[in-house]
Parts: C-alpha cells; structure tokens; sequence
C-alpha cells in the first residue's frame, strides 16, 4: 500500500462519510411529518419507547442525532428522564440498519445475485437521484433525488475504501496489527475511540466492513472493536448535554452508561462462553456481512439484558449527576439541540404556541366574569398572564426566525408561516383581556354599573365570543379544518350584535335610561368583544389556508361568503343561538 493508495483511502472516507451525513439529512427531511407523528407517541411504556427509538433512528440513519434529539426534548420538559432510556435502548438498535446496506457490498456470486451488488444498482440510484434533484421542481422528489444520491455517493465511497485497502492482505505487519486487536480491551478502547472522532457508530462500523474486505480481519478482532464503537459514539450525545438542565445531561449519562454496561456484560459472556467452549470461528476472517450481523446481535443483546433495569440505569444517572437545587431542575420552553431536526423543533413551536394560546383563552374569560363583579385579585391574576402571553410570542418568534435559517421542506415551511402568523393573533388576545378590565377599573372608580337590560345583551355578546375562542383554538390545536369553517360564520355574527347592541344603547340614551358616560364605556368593551372574534378568525381562517398550502386569507373569505351553502348554515344556526333583540 503506498502513498496513492493513502490518498485514494482518505477520498474513499471522505465520499463515504459525506454520502451518509446527507443520506441522512435527505431522509430527515423527506420523514419530517412521519416524525411528528412518531414523536407524538412518547410513552413511559418502555417497549413502545424502544420500539420508538428504533423506528426513528432507522429512518434517520443514527444513533447520536436521536440521542441528541433526546437531550432537547428533556431539556425543554417534553420528556421525562424515564421516558428516554427506553428509547435511547430503541435507538442502538435502529442504527444496526447501515450496517446491513454496507454489508450488500460484499455480496459476490453471478446469475441473480449480481443484482443485489451495489455496483449493479448504484449508478442506476445515482442517475435517478441527479434527474429528481437538478430537474425536478417538487421539494419532495427533490428530497427523494438527495437521498439516493447520498446512498449512491455513501457506497461509492466504501467501494473506494476497499479497493485503496485490498494491497494490505500482502503486507504481514497489517495482519499483525489486527492480531493486537484481540485483546478486548484494547480492541474495545480502538472502536470507541474511532467512533468518538467520526462521532458515529455507523460509519465506523463501514470502516471496519470495508477492511474486512482484505481477508485479514478475524472474528476475534473485530468483536471487541464493534462493542467498542457504541460506546465512542456517545461522545455527540455527552457534547451536545453541556449547558443542558441536569434532567438532560443524565440522558447523556444513561447513554453511555448503557453502552458501558452492555459492553462489559456482553464482552464477558462472550469470553466467558468461548473460555469453556472454545470457538473456532475466533481465528477465523470476517466479511461485511458478519460484521452487521454481530453488530445487530449485540446491540439486541444489551438491550433484551438492560431493558428491565430501565429503573436502575435511572438511579444510577442520579448518582452520576446528582440533585443540588430545585433551580438546576427548571426546563427551557425552546432547546436549540431540536433545530437540526426542523420537523422535531416546529412540533416543539406548534406546542408552546398551543400552551399560549390557552393562557389567552383563560385570562380572556377571566376578564369576561368581571362584567358582573369588580374583582381586584381577577384583574391582578389577568395582568400576569398578559406578561406571559407575550413572554411567549417573544420566545416563539425567536425561535422561529431561527428555525427559518434551516433547510425546510415546503410543508415544514408552511407551518413555520402559519405559526408566526398566529403567534401575533394571539398575543393580541391576552391585550384585549387587559383592555375589558381596564374598562372595569374605569366603571368601578366612578361608582358606574351598565343597566340590566346592557349586562344581558353584553351576556349573549360573551357567550358568541366564548365559543368562538373555544372553536378557533381547538381547530388549531388539532389542526381541524372542520372546526375552523365555523369560525367565520360566527365572526359575522357577532359583527351583527355588535352593530345591535350599539344601536339599542342609543336608544336607551335617547330614553334617558342610560348615559354618554356609560356608552363610552361599552362602545370600548363592544370594540375589543368585536376584535376578538376577527383574532379568531384569524387563526382559524389561518388553519385552513394552510392545509391548501395557501395564505390568500382575504380571497378565501370572500369566496366562502359568496352564498356557500355550508356557510349560510353555519350563520343560520348561530344567528338563532345568539339573538338581541332590536329596541325600536
């Protein structure tokens, strides 16, 4: 092997480990709502969360960005420390998947078999992957042309490793050095410390595949380095802890500490079984196949071993990182960790959006009781929740903004627009809360109380605002379109007992049974009651633009209002479910 056979081998790792990071990000991006979907299924069942965790890793092709992931949703509180061990069990597991595909690579033979060869297939993958991705206009085939270029470029590069490492059957000193490698120790600490540099377990594991092809890789060498690997690629996982809450740093903690532990435990059953048994197979030579399936073997061993001590790994995560302050345990609403996985972070964005959304809906009706009562500790209890609601919008839209600097595909794009379009409807809310009870301050100060006959029309004005929040937060909270064409019709009708509410105090005015004082007043809760049902039907009209990939709000109300039959049904239903009467 010389100096062009060096070279050859660095470009070999370079196309390799390029192949795979954008493999990766292409099937990532291509399963982001599939990954909402998964994420959403979080359990403290701990198979549920192992199967999870594998189910996830082998869409994104590893073990550290979902160990990563983990750290984030801890951090933010999405997860508990419990609800994560099993899942980071899953994710050893999943990541077993490359190993597999690197391992067609040694498949040899004619007739059929020729087919599974990736130099049979790959360049048919690699010219189907150019045309999607350079003349396709659809984001999707364009994600689908990124992955197959990615395996295309992934296996190209471990076609080169092998061919630049083929000369090194002939040199004596290379079969020596794996010779070494079966001390375990020594071949464990060499497969985490390759792994910790490359900060994956997968492409190590290709490595090895790939020096397996010249013959001189025995089983005894390659065992303890392949239980080696999956401690090293803790290394991202522990990384990616530093400045995280405690609860998060021991996700790092009971990662390694698993890896640790079934290293050990598999390692001395191994040696153990072969002392009294004696394999044979140990001298042996290894091919690419065998490495996958040793490296499927014992991740399934460590976690059919571990799984039932979920509890103990947590204890001893604990120990390792121990309790000092109730302040250490504080969780973030955002972790910038779940911005490398944009799917993952919007469904982060989405959720704090729907936490504010209700803190808007709460304090709003809070205000809405003071109609009735003045009440000092109400309007205390809304200001506060004022001050929360647009924390929020703050935290929201920063992380947002941030999230728009990401590579996302159309639907994660869309949803990006429909949150920072909602965010503001929504922080207004809370400002209208504030706005009724200063009118109530007002009322209460100079000794004012609307008449009877006010408080009840206000009543029915309320009522139409009370479920038209409920309506217009549920279907954003679901993402339900059927709930959010309700919105609309509704709107208008409380347009229509705005306009006679106003005109039945003028009226009263003209009968002397009321005063301009007093209309001032309620001119000012009717314009905020009015404001509040257009913010609603904002976000709901704003759903469901979004599911026609399309923000022409105004275009779509019109053309709903233009005699659509479900809408005059909808307007129908409520115009008789919340009436006043008009005062001649």
């Amino acid at each position: 092997m010389d100096w062009k056979d060096i070279l050859t081998l660095i470009g070999g790792l370079c196309l390799f480990l390029f192949g795979m990071n954008i493999m990766g990000e292409g099937l990532e991006k291509s399963a982001g709502n599939q990954l909402k979907s998964i994420l959403s299924k979080f359990t403290s069942n701990p198979i549920k969360g192992f199967i999870l965790g594998a189910g996830v890793t082998a869409v994104i092709q590893s073990s550290s960005a979902t160990t990563v992931m983990l750290v984030g949703f801890v951090n933010s509180g999405i997860l508990s420390l419990a609800g994560a061990i099993p899942v980071i069990m899953g994710a050893n597991v999943g990541t077993t998947i490359t190993a597999w595909l690197l391992s067609l690579t040694g498949v040899s033979g004619s007739g059929w078999l020729e087919i599974f060869k990736p130099s049979t297939f790959t360049p048919i993958l690699a010219l189907i992957g150019v045309v999607l991705y350079v003349f396709m206009k659809n984001p999707k085939r364009k994600d689908i042309g990124i992955i197959l270029l990615g395996f295309a470029t992934l296996i190209y590069g471990m076609d080169i490793m092998s061919d630049s490492v083929a000369g090194l059957k002939d040199v004596p000193q290379f079969a020596e050095l794996f010779v070494k490698f079966q001390n375990p120790l020594l071949g464990v600490l060499v497969g985490a410390v390759v792994t910790a540099i490359i900060q994956s377990s997968s492409a190590s594991v290709g490595i090895l595949q790939a020096l397996s092809s010249t013959g001189k890789v025995t089983f005894g060498s390659a065992i303890p380095i392949i239980m080696g690997q999956n401690i090293g690629t803790c290394v991202t996982a522990l990384i990616s802890s530093v400045g995280a809450n405690k609860n998060a740093k021991r996700v790092a903690v009971v990662h390694l500490s698993f890896n640790i532990i079934g290293t050990a435990v598999m390692l001395s059953l191994f040696y153990s079984a072969n002392a009294i048994f004696e394999f044979n197979f140990i001298s042996q030579n290894i091919n690419e196949a065998w490495i996958a399936i040793i490296h499927s073997l014992f991740n399934i061993g460590c976690t059919a071993i571990l799984l039932p001590f979920c509890k103990a790994l947590q204890k001893l995560a604990f120990i390792i990182v121990p309790e000092r302050s109730a302040d250490d345990e504080k969780n973030t609403l955002f972790d910038n960790r779940l911005l490398a996985t944009p799917s993952v972070a919007i469904e982060r964005a989405r959720t704090v959006a729907v936490d504010m959304a209700h803190i808007s809906a709460a304090s709003l009706r809070r205000s809405f009781t003071l109609i009735n009562g003045y009440d000092k500790k109400t309007i205390d209890t809304v200001l506060k929740e004022e001050g929360q609601v647009d924390s929020y919008e703050d935290e929201i839209g920063s992380y947002l903004v941030k999230l728009t600097s990401q590579d996302l595909n159309e639907s994660d794009s869309h949803e990006v627009t429909k949150l920072l379009h909602m965010i503001g409807d929504l922080e207004r809310l809370s400002d209208h809360a504030v706005n009724i009870t200063e009118s109530i301050e007002e009322l209460h100060d100079k000794s004012l109380s609307f008449s009877d006959k006010a408080k009840e029309e206000l009543g029915v004005m309320i009522n139409a605002i009370d479920e038209i929040l409920d309506i217009s937060i549920k279907s954003f909270e679901h993402n339900d379109v059927s709930l959010a064409i309700k919105v609309e019709p509704l709107e208008e009708v409380i347009d229509s007992l705005q306009t006679t509410i106003k005109t039945n105090h003028i009226v009263r005015l003209k009968n002397n049974e009321c005063t301009i004082e007093l209309g001032f007043i309620l001119s000012d809760i009717l314009t905020n009651l009015e404001r509040i049902s257009d913010h609603c039907s904002n976000i709901a009209n704003c759903v469901i633009e979004i599911s026609h990939n399309s923000l022409g709000m105004h275009g779509y109300k019109k053309s709903l209002r233009a005699g659509d039959e479900l809408y005059d049904n909808y307007f129908a239903s409520y115009s008789d479910k919340y009436t006043v009467n008009l005062e001649l």
